[in-house]
């Protein structure tokens, strides 16, 4: 087992990490810093809370000249929400260092603040391509001098559809820059783009099947189409979660969904790339502070999603490959508290289950979920356009009880 010290991170560094609890380096952190320190390009697949951002972010670090007024290290975040959260982890470990200084841009900030900002010469620049390029268009963010260019979620950026965008950016940077690329999967899109720009890059991976914490109970639930509502409804009803994070397919379904569920009276919000920029902040602060118990959400829109106190997750629709699926549910059973992954699964969706559970090499345990008659006749109203809500739910529902009532296993 590797320590940070032999992975040749500087004492500063590893006094800021030991009193933020961190002591040993993540799989992810041992494979990827050596390469790093050594100047070569890299191409990881990680998911978010196997530490990847410290894994470059400690490399960035150490190679900082202090003594130059330039920017040295671009990090590109596909979302505001990732942008901020690696800001965030960058300000905690240079917090009280006056060499060294970072700063975030992306769109819904004062773009002028930004430019006095970066009067002040940063050498770390974390953000959104839009932003990035705004800035580079102006003439108030220089990349001439760039060492690093740093890609993170380079799957979910594509997905979006910001590859002109990363080409420009990629443009814009010197050529003997050094180019690392972190993404969650790993579709062609992300290899191709990774066979035009990274010159004989290392690459790194952390399974999938280790990202699967044993601390996350996994359970799958079987039932139709028509009843699916009234099964998660019934779920929420009975194992109480403190907080959950429902996924689905679409967005349109993430909507329709929140809509039903709030006439029904759960206190529900809806994440996905269809809000502004400012809807989405919204959702997740109030997620984060606790005033929203359910968020329903896109995999698109949860990517860098990192909370806590998430108890339980929902697959209201199943994810299309066994990567999502791991990345779903470690949503939930984080910083050693324990969670609960449960799958809603409809006939059509059988195989597609079985397939994810042969190639991550699990068994879900399978439960069974008795519906009342008000939940069916509730499904059943609303189905026909009914707008009665279901009053007294919300505040008897936050507790930490996690076991299944009438949900229970075959």
């Amino acid at each position: 087992m590797s320590t940070f010290e032999t992975l040749h991170i500087s004492d500063l560094w590893i006094k800021k990490l030991q009193k933020q609890g961190i002591k040993e380096p993540t799989p992810i952190q041992e494979q990827a810093i050596p390469s790093l320190l050594d100047g070569r390009d890299l191409i990881g697949q990680a998911q978010t809370g196997t530490g990847k951002t410290l894994a470059f972010l400690l490399p960035i670090l150490e190679q900082i000249d202090v003594e130059s007024q330039t920017v040295q290290a671009l990090i590109v975040a596909p979302t505001r929400e990732l942008a901020r959260q690696i800001a965030d982890e960058t300000h905690k470990l240079i917090r009280n260092t006056e060499q060294y200084r970072a700063l975030a841009v992306y769109g819904g900030q004062d773009v002028f603040k930004q430019i006095q900002r970066l009067g002040r010469m940063p050498q770390i620049i974390i953000g959104t391509p839009g932003r990035i390029l705004d800035h580079v268009g102006r003439g108030t963010l220089d990349l001439s001098e760039l060492r690093t260019l740093v890609l993170d979620e380079a799957d979910q950026m594509l997905q979006i559809g910001f590859l002109p965008e990363i080409e420009d950016i990629i443009e814009a940077a010197p050529v003997d820059r050094q180019f690392v690329m972190l993404s969650a999967t790993m579709p062609p899109k992300v290899e191709e783009l990774a066979k035009t720009y990274l010159r004989n890059p290392v690459e790194v991976q952390v399974e999938a099947e280790s990202i699967t914490v044993e601390a996350i109970e996994q359970f799958v639930v079987e039932t139709t189409d028509r009843r699916k509502q009234a099964t998660l409804r019934t779920m929420l009803d009975e194992m109480r979660p403190y907080a959950a994070i429902i996924f689905c397919r679409t967005q349109r379904r993430v909507s329709k969904l929140n809509e039903e569920m709030q006439m029904q009276g759960y206190p529900t919000d809806e994440l996905h790339g269809g809000l502004t920029q400012g809807k989405r902040e919204k959702a997740m602060a109030k997620f984060y502070q606790g005033k929203t118990q359910f968020l329903i959400a896109t995999d698109v829109a949860s990517r860098g999603l990192d909370v806590t106190g998430v108890t339980h997750v929902f697959n209201y629709d199943l994810p299309d490959d066994a990567e999502s699926y791991v990345h779903r549910i470690g949503r939930t059973g984080r910083a050693g508290n324990d969670g609960i992954a449960v799958s809603i699964v409809t006939p059509k969706d059988g195989r597609t289950f079985r397939d994810m559970e042969r190639e991550l090499n699990i068994s879900v345990t399978p439960i069974v979920v008795e519906l009342s008659e008000e939940a069916i006749r509730a499904q059943h109203d609303q189905s026909k356009g009914s707008r009665k809500t279901t009053e007294g739910r919300g505040n008897t529902r936050r507790s930490n009880n996690r076991r299944p009532g009438r949900a229970h296993r075959k």
